[in-house]
């Protein structure tokens, strides 16, 4: 029979997001929310220690020396709590793509059975989205505003336009590497339908992508970014800004690196520091499987093994048309 503490637990078995303040370790963002979780877990009431017969000796009322023995239930003081213990040392809690010491934004943890799915939720490898803030007019050894500067130029001749400009080529030259690692062929029905759904993308590994690049805001020195990427690193996101820097004939530095969307969960679904507790956990992965139980219904039943070949597209066309010497090059082939 599942104590009441194991019930809690069971609830809170599930995927949720949190958002990491800047300038905390991802590690103590866990722990501590670890922490929080046991607690209420262990605060659920616990059952009475269990009935343990004894025979108790009583002396005689008569006068003689004589023994008389009494069965008598007693509670069982080897499983009391303050004996045993906590009834949950620890549990598993699960973190999803990692931001570094400097980045804040939405992290994704697990908890429970949900740490076996949570490879599957990044597989294949969902879009996440980032705010950028950077600096004109500095150059870091590490990309960041805190690091060593080793080099300072002008800002002046950087207008909204240019900055655009070199934003649309980035953007262009990322998009033709996205079609290269997607590993399907471009010219297919397969490479239409999918890029129809919004489901083309790269197949296992591969280079950080940015799929969507736009500036949001814009006073020199200072711009922002809005980014949407497969594969990142906080680190590579600082230097797509050096590197917009350098294609101005500028330089540029990172100040702020902030996650907005990770796959499904977004700012709105993560949870401040302040509701880092049991109850809001619970919450959160509900409210997350209402979600995840939507957009299955809503997804589309196709899938890659769903497309049918070139040559069943040319033999069905072949078939309307009351020929086998008629075919048509589907995909433009």
């Amino acid at each position: 029979m599942a104590t009441p503490a194991i019930r809690v637990f069971h609830r809170l078995e599930g995927l949720f997001s949190v958002y990491k303040p800047p300038g905390v370790h991802w590690r103590v963002v866990r722990d501590t929310i670890e922490t929080k979780l046991l607690t209420d877990i262990n605060a659920a009431p616990r059952q009475p220690c269990p009935p343990l017969i004894r025979l108790l000796k009583e002396p005689s009322n008569d006068g003689e020396k004589r023994v008389t023995l009494t069965a008598t239930s007693v509670p069982a003081l080897s499983h009391h709590h303050l004996v045993t213990g906590p009834e949950f040392q620890h549990i598993g809690v699960g973190v999803g793509h990692r931001l570094d010491l400097a980045s804040s934004g939405v992290l994704v943890l697990s908890v429970g059975k949900a740490n076996r799915i949570l490879p599957e939720f990044y597989s294949p490898p969902v879009t996440r989205d980032y705010t950028l803030e950077g600096v004109f007019g500095t150059a870091t050894d590490d990309f960041s505003d805190v690091g060593r500067v080793v080099e300072r130029s002008t800002y002046d001749h950087i207008t909204l336009d240019k900055l655009n400009s070199v934003l649309a080529m980035l953007q262009g030259a990322n998009q033709k590497a996205l079609l290269t690692y997607s590993k399907v062929d471009l010219r297919s029905q397969e490479a239409y339908e999918l890029a129809a759904l919004g489901l083309l993308g790269p197949e296992g590994k591969s280079a950080p992508i940015l799929t969507g690049l736009r500036c949001i805001d814009f006073q020199p020195p200072n711009f922002t970014l809005e980014v949407q990427c497969i594969n990142e690193t906080q680190k590579y996101l600082r230097r797509v800004v050096h590197e917009i820097g350098l294609e101005l004939r500028s330089t540029a530095a990172c100040t702020g690196v902030r996650r907005t969307r990770d796959g499904a969960f977004t700012l709105r679904h993560a949870l401040v520091r302040q509701r880092w507790t049991g109850s809001d956990v619970r919450s959160a992965i509900q409210e997350y499987r209402a979600l995840e139980k939507k957009s299955k219904r809503n997804q589309s039943p196709m899938k890659k093994n769903d497309f049918r070949s070139v040559e069943e597209k040319r033999e069905t066309v072949s078939q309307r048309h009351g020929s086998s010497e008629i075919t048509v090059a589907a995909g433009g082939e």
